[in-house]
């Protein structure tokens, strides 16, 4: 398909910099096959049914925005998947000024020798010393804000926190699965008392995530692939759920695309563990997602080409209009919608 029919006008006040405050208070979008109505992320336990089972992404988002230099050169380097204990890809600024076997200084004692070019311009980075790398990151990293955000103020303390969902626990993203950015312990109770069950997966999300296409057509994009796993047990409860009736609501995309990933042509879940570079657009046959809790996409995105495929380009068109009409917050800090296809 032609990139161009993903494309939309978004104006600049419609860009969330920061996140609603407390965080269930952000709007939701409800797109029920056809039918759009404005709800709040508070309404969400109403909207499901005891059957269904909401799936949420347990990544951590580490500190992998990384400044330094080489020589007299300054760096910039945003890490994006792990490749071993000590080393990581990055996708790196003024990269033409590092070779094979330079060394590029972060501060605080970090360093890091390019060990390869990749044929997507990112570099291979091996950190030096004995200190895991999660510690240097520490010492010498910020948090990964997406440069829509990065671009308009500086990253602050508050992003600490507000960049981390609450169900972060294995550490290795480089951005976090916003969707679920909007849960708190107040949402999580109301939805217990409904008797919606929960379940958590890991998909460590890499910067590729805001990564624009270039192509013209689909066809010829390269997703560039995320690690992630699902358990044996997990995934028998997600299967146990569809037979007793329920719908699987994925709480963001990456929680779409892992669940597709590991299930088999019958729908049936089958246990992960390993890369996925799943690229879903409209014509994709739907294996076992039920419906998507996430937040509104960039133009051109990836993204919105999985929404308009789960929902309908049209639908997700007349959807995104709206959303920008009525002034919905919009990308990681943005608001929410819950996209539940008929089928």
């Amino acid at each position: 398909m032609k990139v161009d029919l993903f494309d939309f006008a978004l104006p600049e006040e419609n860009i969330a910099l920061r996140p609603a405050r407390p965080r269930d208070s952000a709007r939701m979008l409800l797109i029920e096959g056809g039918v759009m109505e404005d709800r709040t992320v508070l309404d969400l336990p109403s909207l499901l049914g005891p059957h269904d089972v909401l799936v949420f992404n347990d990544t951590k988002v580490i500190p992998a925005q990384l400044e330094g230099r080489r020589g007299e050169a300054s760096i910039g380097a945003t890490l994006h998947k792990r490749h071993d204990l000590r080393a990581w890809w990055a996708f790196v600024r003024n990269a033409k000024r590092v070779r094979v076997g330079d060394t590029v200084t972060f501060g605080a004692g970090v360093e890091a020798v390019c060990e390869e070019k990749g044929s997507d311009g990112a570099l291979l980075l091996r950190f030096t010393g004995n200190e895991p790398v999660e510690v240097l990151l520490t010492k010498a990293g910020t948090m990964p804000l997406p440069p829509y955000i990065a671009s308009k103020r500086p990253i602050d303390q508050a992003d600490a926190e507000d960049y981390q969902t609450m169900f972060a626990a294995a550490e290795g993203a480089v951005a976090a699965p916003t969707a679920s950015l909007h849960f708190t312990p107040r949402l999580i109770a109301a939805l217990d008392a409904a008797g919606i069950a929960r379940e958590t997966l890991t998909l460590h999300v890499g910067a590729g995530t805001f990564l624009p296409v270039k192509a013209d057509d689909t066809a010829q994009h390269k997703m560039h692939a995320e690690w992630g796993r699902i358990d044996a047990v997990t995934a028998e409860r997600l299967n146990a759920a569809r037979e007793r009736g329920g719908r699987i609501i994925a709480v963001g995309t990456t929680v779409l695309r892992l669940i597709e990933s590991a299930a088999a042509d019958d729908g049936r879940i089958l246990p992960f563990e390993g890369d996925t570079a799943i690229f879903i657009t409209p014509g994709y046959r739907w294996k076992a997602v039920g419906g998507l809790m996430t937040n509104f996409h960039l133009p051109r995105s990836t993204l919105f080409m999985l929404v308009s495929a789960l929902m309908g380009l049209d639908t997700m068109q007349r959807a995104y209009a709206h959303a920008i009409a009525s002034g919905y917050r919009f990308y990681s800090y943005g608001d929410s919608s819950l996209l539940l296809p008929t089928r």
